[in-house]
C-alpha cells in the first residue's frame, strides 16, 4: 500500500496553496493546529486524502484511540495525517489543508509524500505554520516570525524574519524540503507566552489565521476565534491579578517588550514552571464555565 492514499481527486482546484500544521512539538498552545482547523471549518473543507500512519508513527508515543459506534461496537482510530480541499470561489485560489500529529519517524520520506501531493495538484505555494514558547506577555499583540523561499514571498510575509538556530520539528524540515524541491514556500511561527503554555491559545491561533489570510489572499470569518480570544485574555488577566508574583512577572515582561529589549534571562525572572503551575491552579478553580 502506498502511504499517500487518495480517497477522491479534487479536480479543478485554482492555483492551490497548501497549508500544513502539526500538533505536538511544533504547536505551543495548540495554536497552529487550531488555526488550521478553524480555516478548514470556516471554508467547509472536505477530506480527499490521508497518509497511512504505519510507516511514520510510534504508536506507543502517539496512541490510537478506542471509541464505540452507534451500535456500540468498538472502533480504533489511528493517528495520522488528513488532507482536505477548500474551494473558495470568492478568492483567487483554493486551499489544500494538511494536518495531524507530528510524525515520529522517517521525516524525509514523509516530506516527499507532501511534495508529491503538491506537484500532483499543481500547487502554487506551500505554507507551514507553527507556534513556539517565548518569554513574552499575553497582553501584547502576538509576534509572528517567518521565512520564505524567495524575495517575493518574503515581501508578502511582513513579519520579522526568524534567525533561530537549534533543534527543529517537522515544520522546519518540511519547509526546507519544499524549498529544495523548488516549491515556493513560507513558514510562519506565532510566539506563545511560556507561562501559559499548557492552555489552548486562541489569540495566537487568530494571529496565524490573519497572517495566512494575507499571504494566500483567502479570507475567513474569524468572529468565533475573536470571541474566544477576548475570553482567553479575560481569564489570563484574572489569573495575573490574583497573584502578586505573577503580576510582577508579567509587568517585567511587558516592560521588556515595550523597550524592544533582549528577553529577560532566568536570573531576572521567577521560575517559569512555578508561574505555569500557579496559572493551572487558578484556571482549575474557575471550573467549567471559563
Amino acid at each position: 500500500m502506498q502511504p499517500l492514499i487518495w480517497e477522491s481527486r479534487p479536480d479543478g482546484l485554482r492555483a492551490p496553496a497548501i497549508i500544513c500544521a502539526f500538533s505536538g512539538w511544533n504547536d505551543a498552545g495548540d495554536a497552529a493546529s487550531a488555526a488550521l482547523t478553524f480555516i478548514g471549518e470556516s471554508l467547509n473543507a472536505e477530506r480527499f486524502a490521508r497518509i497511512d500512519p504505519e510507516d511514520f508513527y510510534d504508536f506507543q508515543a502517539t496512541r490510537p484511540q478506542i471509541s464505540f459506534d452507534a451500535e456500540h461496537r468498538r472502533e480504533i482510530t489511528w493517528p495520522g495525517i488528513e488532507i482536505f480541499a477548500a474551494r473558495v470561489p470568492r478568492a483567487p485560489r483554493d486551499l489544500i489543508l494538511v494536518q495531524g500529529p507530528e510524525p515520529s519517524m522517517r521525516w524525509r520520506s514523509f516530506c516527499q509524500h507532501i511534495i508529491d501531493l503538491a506537484e500532483a495538484l499543481g500547487t502554487q505555494m506551500v505554507v507551514t505554520i507553527g507556534a513556539l514558547l517565548d518569554e513574552v506577555p499575553h497582553s501584547h499583540p502576538v509576534a509572528i516570525t517567518g521565512l520564505a523561499s524567495d524575495p517575493a514571498l518574503v515581501a508578502k510575509l511582513t513579519v520579522s524574519e526568524t534567525s533561530y538556530e537549534g533543534p527543529t520539528g517537522i515544520v522546519g524540515v518540511l519547509h526546507t524540503a519544499c524549498c529544495d524541491a523548488g516549491l515556493p514556500s513560507a513558514s510562519l511561527w506565532a510566539t506563545v507566552p511560556r507561562y501559559v503554555a499548557a492552555a489552548p491559545n486562541p489569540k495566537a491561533a487568530l494571529a496565524l489565521v490573519r497572517k495566512v489570510e494575507s499571504l494566500v489572499a483567502v479570507s475567513v470569518d474569524a468572529s468565533d476565534l475573536e470571541n474566544a480570544t477576548v475570553d482567553y485574555e479575560r481569564q489570563i488577566s484574572l489569573a495575573v491579578q490574583s497573584d502578586p508574583e505573577i503580576q510582577a512577572f508579567v509587568e517585567k515582561l511587558e516592560e521588556t517588550a515595550a523597550q524592544d529589549a533582549t528577553p529577560l534571562g532566568p536570573a531576572q525572572l521567577p521560575s517559569a514552571d512555578s508561574i505555569a503551575s500557579e496559572f493551572q491552579r487558578f484556571l482549575r478553580q474557575q471550573g467549567p464555565e471559563r
